[in-house]
């Protein structure tokens, strides 16, 4: 059985007479023809050959499923589980124990079939993904849509989606604003609002430079809207075919746990064989006949058999990738799931990670009695010719404290002053704006307009100063604000035993102390180059033994890999995230962590539970047989529950919910 599970059940168990229950159905007609055979033997005078022949039958279905795959396996050269549960029943037979070895092949086979049943549950969580995307799409040819399969797709096609169906390619809305359902990509349980695209034809140099509000992912769900999507994947590097190819790979990835019991099952197995071989020759020193001496062995070679301990681990590893996948977070093999549950320190990134990863006006400030929106209005018409990213979010967020929406002045003479402002004419009037280097000019500024600059800056704030002809009017402070939920997460995390939680920035000192204390961080350090990011982890991780960095797996790549598990947010589409990462955090929220740890710790307790109980009855049964205290009889049940056992206690983790 535990074979099997090892190679995580490559082989069909689907094929047979009665479909994919084949096994289970011969497992129960064993069962029957060895209650039959049983009953017989105890309440009737019926010939021994009669009832012999029940008892064959009930080997013959019990033994089928387990004789192949022995076959299979020692055609390999590989001696496993199956091969010694066969030894043990033909031994039994041999003594004219015929009950007790059809019983031992009744719930062996019972067993097995139970156990691949349970397993597929988890694997069919995950092979739920394959499904999600549909096989067909509307593509335009001319004026018209037609119907073509996925594969077909190339990228700057044109698809039309309808209404509450389900999205064939990831790609740039185009037309109609929609309400998404991404919680098959990302794990969001909320529709997501999208917004067509304001130029259709612009060409984007980098996928991050797609406004995420106009993205859309293959396998998420339209809502009552008409939409046209323009393909910006193929088929087969869409972020839900890599997904599904990453759930698929960490399957096979084995724990640190797991790798330790295989190598123990390597020296273990041998080891039985030779206690069986040593135990056929305790006639010679104790007063029994060599068929009890035989029997003796027998029930020991069931009894040590290490079912349950080779399912313990790959059950509840798969169970746990299975879980997280559906709640929004790739977990990239056993070796993450148990490792983050572990830990007791993290390491964030803080642009996007911590903070909204643009800048906003947080403070306007008006100087000399000019009118708020006057004010406004000006900084909006001399930041509009600029690109620049603080000129942008000053239009963009200067706009929204404007009570009223009169048109814009006309900017003439505008001019960029680098490191500095901007400056330009505003209706003939002379207006600068920038930081203290852009009025050098200037005999002296006001102690007053100084003050208010330097408690600004030591907010981490950038501060912009407003000059209209020569007297100052406002005082701008614009800042990368922390994500909403990045304090109650940080928090939630605090709680969940997380001792250390640390910001890596390149941002300067002032800007990483004011978030750091703004949302309850331990420690935060400034000014960091990338290499200068992975002397901190190194010398962290030095410190607590184990620490994650948590990142957008782009910038922060050499850090992510320097640690002992990397996570990445909002990896959906983003494919540096997805190969860079351990963990990756499919939608771009910092509240899915305190999920994914207490999954990992959850499974990391069940992991130990499984190792405790297969163990444990191992040790209890081994020298119950070697004494004689239990017959095979006894051994058979014991150690098929316990194989039952772990599995279902494994599979506990298909429904964890994080409290």
């Amino acid at each position: 059985m535990c074979n099997n599970c090892k190679e995580t059940n490559t082989h069909d168990h689907k094929s047979g007479i009665f479909g994919k229950h084949t096994e289970l159905i011969f497992a129960i007609i064993s069962g029957v023809f060895l209650l039959i055979a049983f009953l017989l033997s105890q309440f009737s005078q019926l010939d021994f050959a009669i009832i012999l022949s029940l008892y064959v039958i009930s080997y013959g279905f019990g033994g089928y499923y387990t004789l192949k795959e022995a076959i299979q396996e020692i055609s390999k050269g590989r001696f496993e589980i199956d091969f010694l549960m066969l030894v043990a029943a033909v031994g039994a037979a041999l003594l004219d124990k015929w009950a007790e070895g059809a019983l031992l092949l009744f719930l062996f086979s019972l067993g097995h079939a139970l156990e691949h049943l349970a397993m597929d549950k988890a694997r069919k969580s995950i092979e739920a993904l394959t499904k999600l995307s549909p096989k067909v799409a509307l593509k335009r040819k001319g004026n018209d849509f037609i119907e073509v399969s996925i594969d077909e797709l190339k990228v700057g096609d044109t698809i039309r989606i309808r209404p509450n169906s389900t999205i064939s390619a990831d790609g740039i809305l185009l037309s109609g604003n929609a309400s998404i359902n991404q919680a098959p990509i990302t794990g969001e349980s909320i529709p997501v609002d999208k917004e067509r695209i304001e130029d259709p034809d612009k060409e984007y140099a980098s996928e991050k430079d797609i406004p995420e509000k106009s993205r859309v992912f293959a396998g998420t769900i339209n809502g009552d809207n008409v939409i046209d999507i323009r393909v910006i994947k193929e088929t087969q590097d869409s972020t839900l075919n890599r997904l599904i190819t990453m759930v698929q790979e960490a399957q096979e990835k084995k724990s640190p746990t797991q790798l330790l019991t295989d190598k123990f099952e390597k020296f273990y197995v041998p080891a039985v064989l030779l206690l069986i071989v040593l135990l056929n020759f305790a006639f010679l020193v104790i007063d029994e006949t060599w068929q009890e001496s035989f029997y003796r062995s027998m029930a020991a070679l069931v009894a040590a058999s290490p079912c349950a301990l080779a399912i313990s681990t790959p059950s509840a590893v798969l169970s746990g990738i299975a879980r997280a996948a559906r709640g929004g977070v790739l977990i990239k093999g056993g070796k993450p799931l148990e490792d983050l549950g572990t830990l007791r320190a993290l390491a964030f990134d803080k642009t996007g990670t911590l903070t909204e990863g643009k800048p906003k006006l947080t403070d306007f400030i008006p100087l000399n009695g000019v009118s708020d929106d006057e004010l406004l209005r000006n900084v909006i018409a001399i930041e509009s010719s600029s690109n620049h990213p603080l000129a942008k979010a000053l239009v963009r967020d200067a706009k929204k404290r404007m009570s009223s929406t009169n048109g814009t002045p006309t900017v003439t003479e505008s001019e960029a002053v680098q490191g500095k402002g901007i400056k330009g004419r505003v209706n003939g009037k002379l207006i600068r704006i920038g930081n203290m280097e852009l009025f050098d000019d200037l005999k002296e500024i006001p102690s007053d307009v100084k003050e208010r600059v330097i408690q600004l800056e030591s907010e981490g704030k950038t501060v912009m100063l407003v000059l209209q002809d020569k007297s100052f009017s406002a005082i701008l402070g614009l800042m990368d604000t922390p994500r909403a939920a990045a304090k109650e997460t940080l928090s939630r995390l605090r709680k969940a035993g997380i001792r250390k939680m640390i910001m890596l920035t390149g941002d300067n000192q002032e800007v990483a102390n004011a978030i750091a204390t703004e949302i309850g961080l331990t420690d935060a350090y400034g000014g960091l180059l990338p290499e200068e990011k992975v002397e901190q982890i190194k010398k962290l991780k030095k410190e607590e033994s184990k620490i994650a960095m948590v990142g957008d797996g782009v910038n922060d790549a050499p850090a992510m890999a320097n640690s002992t598990v990397g996570i990445a947010m909002g990896a959906a589409g983003s494919d540096v995230a997805l190969e860079t990462a351990d963990i990756a955090l499919m939608a771009d929220k910092l509240e899915i962590l305190p999920f994914a740890i207490a999954l990992s710790r959850k499974a990391h307790s069940i992991i130990k539970q499984n190792l405790w109980i297969s163990l444990g009855v191992v040790a209890l049964l081994l020298p119950a047989t070697i004494f004689g205290w239990a017959n095979i009889g006894i051994a058979v049940v014991f150690h098929e529950g316990s194989t039952i056992v772990v599995v279902l206690n494994a599979l506990r983790l298909l429904g964890f919910n994080a409290k």
